[in-house]
């Protein structure tokens, strides 16, 4: 049985916990609040699995960001809209 079905949280506490879990993932709660978070995810499974999914996909992102698209797609990509440019002036003129 889980927590809630213990009656210790309702799944309205959990919405206060949604917004903080993000702040959490990012360090931006001070030590009092994270040790509020940290309690509260070891009690209620589904907040989280709310928690390892955003963290994944912030992980996710940060790693796409910075990657870089390869020299050959980048080329292709340039060529592509130096023909589309040449097409815009010869359709103006």
């Amino acid at each position: 049985m889980s927590s809630h079905e213990h009656g210790m949280e309702s799944s309205d506490d959990c919405v206060d916990y949604i917004e903080r879990i993000v702040y959490f993932i990012d360090n931006e709660l001070d030590q009092a609040d994270c040790a509020v978070v940290e309690m509260h995810l070891r009690e209620c499974g589904p907040c989280l699995e709310r928690h390892d999914l955003q963290k994944a996909v912030k992980q996710l992102v940060a790693r796409s960001c910075s990657e870089s698209a390869p020299e050959s797609l980048r080329d292709r990509v340039r060529l592509q809209l130096r023909e589309v440019r040449v097409q815009i002036t010869e359709g103006n003129a």
